[in-house]
């Protein structure tokens, strides 16, 4: 099941997403990882929820997997 991460309350550290970093945004490749923080602080974002992985790369959810 996949889910987009335009909803705050969806994402939580320790989730396994697919983000899509800021230099990846033009291709949209999306990059793997566990959630470690939640960057963004409004509930709601039409890009996706900005979060850093545990191996600290920063990007914005667009897939929660489960």
């Amino acid at each position: 099941m996949q889910t987009s991460g335009t909803s705050r309350s969806m994402i939580k550290p320790g989730l396994e997403v697919h983000i899509v970093l800021k230099g990846d945004q033009r291709t949209g490749k999306l990059t793997r990882g566990i959630v470690k923080d939640i960057l963004t602080n409004s509930p709601q974002h039409p890009h996706g929820i900005k979060v850093r992985l545990q191996d600290g790369a920063v990007g914005r959810v667009k897939e929660i997997l489960s």
